[in-house]
């Protein structure tokens, strides 16, 4: 028997391949398959099974193009719907896996189909489960996510997985290996452990939300409680995950169509495009095409690009360091972006040695930050999300965080110079694309973010530790 988690950063999700006597299962694919039949190919085996914990609304899972292409079946646990075929598995149904056996325990809650899937090996003895979103390392999956589809308020969702937890997971044995479908970083929980793999006999002593003595009532406060609204992007992978979806191929033939300057200026306007530039900060704010929007793919590009620009149907025209075209259209349909339509040959070079028009964002050191703070009064803006904020912050910033940064503008004064600032830089100058895209440029980037801006020396509150926090 062979397990391998196949961790992908940027969304912070985790992948299975489990093989046994030639014959293979996938757990929650990514969208791009070629790395689960390759690992199949090496093994000299057959991709039999699909398996999929719930209808994901962070990324875009593999499984309708991996059916395709390896004839597997998919299955889905109990209340599952979708419009492609598929098993539903009944509650505890049992998939044979060359010498092991994978059960579907469904464990509704985060989503009303959700289903952890039970390993056990060739002597019949639980190994492992995979999770999905029901059992994080650390925390559980948010239950506000399936509200509208449910019919169910998220307290309802959250005495669901209170009762899934207790009579289908806990259970189990200590030496139960868990492996969740994410880590520290995702939206679909709250805090998560930076572990990607755990045994669940820790989880009952470290996880919350595992509790021996916790009430039913406590348990929902504590899940529902500080729940952020989630990315307007997830019912739409949601629904993508449900109806299918286009083969990445072809989404990647169409983004990568190379364009002049001028073709890609008309196309931007004819279709109006987001023109999305995805090279580092420090070569955005040097340069850039006006009203462009940046999100570097040296960061967590994927679910940022999911948050700020939304729809997922939105044409997109990149801006692309040479070499990283197509990891970058790659990397916006795993969140359902499908629509790219093209990207500058020659990349900002070539626009700026065609002359056209080209906009900077100015940028100053947290040195320089210091020596305008001591000789005059200054407006500071902390872009940080709500949590890395209440910890520790300028004494004079203002918190306004990326995430809803949309709804923040009327903050931002019109006639005064402000500043700008995040943990270390990338989302300061996301911010700063955004408020220039919307006609507000009087604004200055602190290079290096709230790291530099201590290490000056600028007076900031205590440190509160996070775990404290409410």
């Amino acid at each position: 028997m062979k397990i391998e988690q196949m961790y992908t950063g940027c969304l912070a999700q985790g992948a299975y391949y489990i093989e046994s006597n030639g014959e293979v299962a996938i757990v929650d694919p990514l969208r791009e398959i070629e790395p689960y039949i390759e690992k199949a190919n090496e093994d000299h085996a057959k991709i039999k099974y699909i398996f999929e914990t719930h209808f994901h609304a962070d990324f875009v899972s593999g499984h309708v193009t991996l059916a395709k292409e390896t004839d597997a079946d998919i299955i889905f646990g109990p209340l599952a719907n979708p419009t492609f075929d598929a098993i539903i598995a009944t509650d505890g149904q049992e998939f044979k896996l060359g010498n092991i056996t994978i059960i579907a325990l469904h464990t509704p809650g985060h989503t009303m189909e959700s289903t952890t899937y039970l390993l056990r090996d060739k002597n019949g003895k639980d190994h492992a489960i995979f999770s999905g979103d029901t059992l994080f390392l650390g925390d559980v999956g948010r239950p506000d996510l399936a509200q509208k589809a449910a019919h169910m308020t998220q307290e309802e969702l959250a005495e669901t997985l209170f009762d899934s937890l207790r009579n289908k997971i806990m259970p189990l044995a200590d030496d139960v290996i868990v492996y969740p479908a994410h880590g520290a970083g995702s939206a679909c929980g709250k805090n998560m452990m930076k572990e990607t793999v755990d045994s669940l006999g820790n989880q009952k002593k470290m996880n919350y939300a595992l509790r021996e003595d916790m009430t039913k009532e406590e348990f929902v406060k504590e899940v529902t409680d500080g729940l952020l609204p989630p990315p307007l992007y997830f019912p739409l992978n949601v629904k993508m995950n449900k109806e299918g979806y286009k083969d990445i191929d072809k989404v990647i033939e169409q983004g990568t169509k190379p364009l002049s300057p001028t073709e890609f200026e008309k196309l931007a306007n004819d279709t109006g495009a987001v023109v999305l530039d995805v090279r580092h900060q420090k070569d955005y704010v040097k340069g850039h095409i006006p009203r462009s929007i940046f999100i570097g793919i040296d960061g967590s590009f994927a679910p940022w690009v999911g948050a700020l620009i939304a729809n997922v149907q939105q044409p997109i025209l990149l801006i692309a360091p040479e070499g990283r075209i197509e990891e970058t259209i790659t990397r916006l349909s795993r969140v359902g972006f499908d629509n790219t339509l093209g990207y500058l040959k020659g990349g900002f070079d070539a626009w700026k040695n065609a002359g056209k028009e080209y906009d900077t964002i100015t940028s100053i050191t947290a040195s320089e930050l210091k020596d305008v703070i001591d000789k005059k009064e200054t407006i500071v803006f902390d872009v940080r999300k709500e949590g890395e904020f209440t910890a520790e912050h300028m004494d004079a910033a203002y918190n306004t965080p990326l995430d809803y940064i949309n709804e923040y503008l009327s903050e931002f004064p019109e006639d005064k110079t402000f500043y700008l600032h995040c943990a270390g830089g990338y989302r300061s100058v996301i911010a700063a694309s955004i408020l220039k895209s919307r006609g507000i440029h009087n604004l200055i980037d602190i290079a290096g973010g709230f790291k530099d801006i201590k290490e000056v020396g600028i007076k900031t509150t205590n440190n509160v530790c996070p775990n404290t926090l409410k």
